[in-house]
């Protein structure tokens, strides 16, 4: 059992708690049982796996926690990059919260089995809080990266400003829904819908759940 904080193992998990080694190891951590089981049920082997009182002092492991104390469990993985493909994509432009980039893939997964696709200025989809958010779906619908422009089908940017509502759009075919953050400015050239709503606008994340939801029963009804 490890006893010691200088554990090259406990060394790497704090060191994945930044962007910059997250990138430079090709490796992000995940916290929790349900994480690590939704890992193993989507075939991820991890590099590493430290269970509090098995193979680690408790209080050492919640000392390298992202979330306090308490914690039974934290894996290391290797992350997975996928390319663009299927009926629907997400396609995510300037959103830098990541816990609305892992709801987001949670959506997608949950309503479409969709991808999303980060484009320019988004948050880490493999950080701590987007890992947590993702409630599992980033093992099973591993994120993309892409320009817009290089993405095939129909592309629907998710506006609140728009004049056509997404309901009245046809969704048959290909189809990519894009979203920004509430402040941000969408790529120039696609086509502007809005969802309906009696508050100004919606969090990018319950817009995208709201979007893949319309769509996706669309296309089942349709298809």
């Amino acid at each position: 059992m490890i006893t010691s904080a200088d554990n090259e193992k406990l060394k790497t998990i704090r060191k994945l708690q930044q962007k910059s080694w997250r990138t430079k190891l090709g490796l992000f951590s995940a916290e929790g049982e349900d994480l690590v089981d939704a890992a193993a049920a989507a075939g991820h082997e991890p590099a590493l796996v430290l269970r509090a009182g098995e193979d680690v002092d408790p209080d050492l492991l919640d000392a390298v926690s992202t979330l306090g104390s308490g914690t039974r469990v934290i894996g290391v993985y290797e992350q997975r990059w996928v390319d663009p493909a299927g009926e629907v994509l997400v396609y995510l432009h300037g959103v830098e919260d990541p816990g609305n980039v892992g709801a987001i893939i949670r959506s997608a997964h949950a309503l479409a089995d969709a991808t999303v696709v980060l484009g320019p200025g988004c948050a880490d989809p493999y950080s701590p809080k987007a890992v947590r958010a993702s409630m599992g779906s980033i093992f099973a619908r591993p994120p993309a990266r892409a320009a817009v422009d290089a993405l095939d089908g129909k592309k629907l940017a998710l506006d609140a400003t728009a004049e056509r509502q997404l309901r009245d759009v046809d969704v048959a075919g290909p189809v990519v829904l894009v979203l920004g953050s509430e402040r941000g400015v969408l790529p120039e050239g696609l086509e502007a819908v809005r969802i309906p709503v009696h508050a100004d606008s919606l969090n990018v994340a319950m817009a995208a759940t709201v979007a893949l939801y319309e769509v996706a029963n669309r296309m089942a009804a349709d298809g």
